[in-house]
């Protein structure tokens, strides 16, 4: 470990330095003393001189332009608006800010009123595809920051609310998706169990990555039927280029169905309506049940189904992680993925091109 971090503090340059040599219990030049790196040249021996001695250049970032904003007075409100204005178009046109950054900054940089050029700006960023290609975020990101928006009183919202859309499908662009001759189902489980934060420090819900998976593969289906289950399942369709919207739908709709997890009335539609498809995917948190207690359960209606449908593939998506098995996993036509990550859908498209999985997630781990 001391090896690897000397050697990584030939990799940085005094800006990056700066950046993150913060005033904590441990601080950079600490880290340099324990680690002791040996200069690649020169011009890297008086850099880490300079932060043996506290002499860092203070880096130019929209954290401190703004921190060193707000210490200034001012002898009236529209001089501050003025300002604030003034410093967020600087930093936009700097190209300073980055892409979580400005998605992060959304809001403040509407109430700031920036001009019509700067905000433009922001928009050509946020939905340019290498932008989004190099900036790797997960799509919940996306709905967070729409959501931040969406209540906002501001008549150029709309505007940022499109770069957005835009934005998420281009991150939706790489996932493998089905053709018009395939015929799929896409269920979200939107029971009461998945309104779970995904951490103590989260607002993200097993809700919202359910609803978020669901419409991204959507968005890349061409013969597909989207719905929810609770204490009912329901068909609902939605346009597939408006991702974020149409989480956003299913989340205002998801009382019409309860809050039961009745996945079993995915499967028993199918076979009521004689209905073939070649794919049926549930993203749930797998604690499925009947609480009808008609004695039906989705593991029966499978195999029932599978009498007509012959070549049809069940997919769970466990995204809590719970290993539980509503069904036979070891059926070659039954695939369980637990737990989830922006990559869940390569793991998908692995499984069905009759690769290892395994291999697929440790791949994507390195």
């Amino acid at each position: 470990m001391q090896k690897g971090l000397a050697e990584a503090f030939n990799k940085f340059d005094e800006y990056q330095f700066a950046k993150y040599n913060r005033d904590a219990a441990v601080k950079l030049k600490d880290a340099l003393f324990l680690v002791h790196p040996k200069a690649k040249d020169g011009a890297q021996q008086i850099l880490f001189d300079k932060i043996v001695k506290d002499q860092l250049q203070v880096p130019y970032t929209w954290e401190v332009e703004l921190s060193a904003l707000g210490k200034l007075h001012y002898d009236t409100v529209e001089l501050k608006k003025a300002a604030v204005k003034a410093k967020w178009e600087e930093l936009i046109f700097s190209n300073k800010v980055g892409y979580m950054a400005t998605l992060r900054n959304l809001r403040n940089i509407l109430e700031a009123e920036v001009s019509i050029d700067a905000l433009k700006k922001v928009c050509d960023f946020i939905s340019n595809e290498n932008a989004v290609a190099n900036s790797k975020q997960l799509p919940f990101r996306f709905l967070a920051a729409y959501r931040e928006l969406k209540e906002l009183k501001n008549g150029r919202v709309s505007k940022v609310l499109n770069a957005l859309e835009e934005a998420v499908l281009l991150s939706a662009a790489n996932i493998a998706g089905y053709d018009e001759d395939t015929k799929v189902v896409i269920a979200a489980d939107v029971s009461a169990s998945m309104q779970k934060a995904i951490s103590t420090n989260s607002k993200v819900q097993l809700y919202d990555i359910g609803l978020m998976l669901c419409m991204l593969l959507q968005s890349r289906c061409y013969n597909v039927i989207t719905g929810m289950f609770g204490d009912t399942w329901k068909v609902i369709n939605v346009p597939s280029k408006n991702i974020l919207a149409s989480v956003q739908e299913f989340y205002r709709r998801e009382g019409e169905v309860g809050y039961s997890t009745n996945g079993y009335l995915v499967v028993k539609d199918l076979l009521k309506s004689r209905k073939l498809v070649d794919k049926v995917i549930l993203f749930t948190d797998c604690q499925l049940w009947n609480s009808n207690n008609s004695g039906e359960n989705i593991a029966s209606l499978w195999k029932q189904y599978k009498q007509i449908a012959p070549a049809a593939k069940l997919y769970l998506f466990d995204l809590a992680g719970y290993g539980n098995t509503p069904l036979d996993v070891q059926r070659d036509d039954v695939y369980l993925i637990a737990g989830w990550s922006d990559k869940i859908f390569n793991v998908l498209k692995a499984v069905e091109d009759g690769r290892d999985a395994v291999i697929m997630i440790d791949a994507i781990a390195l």
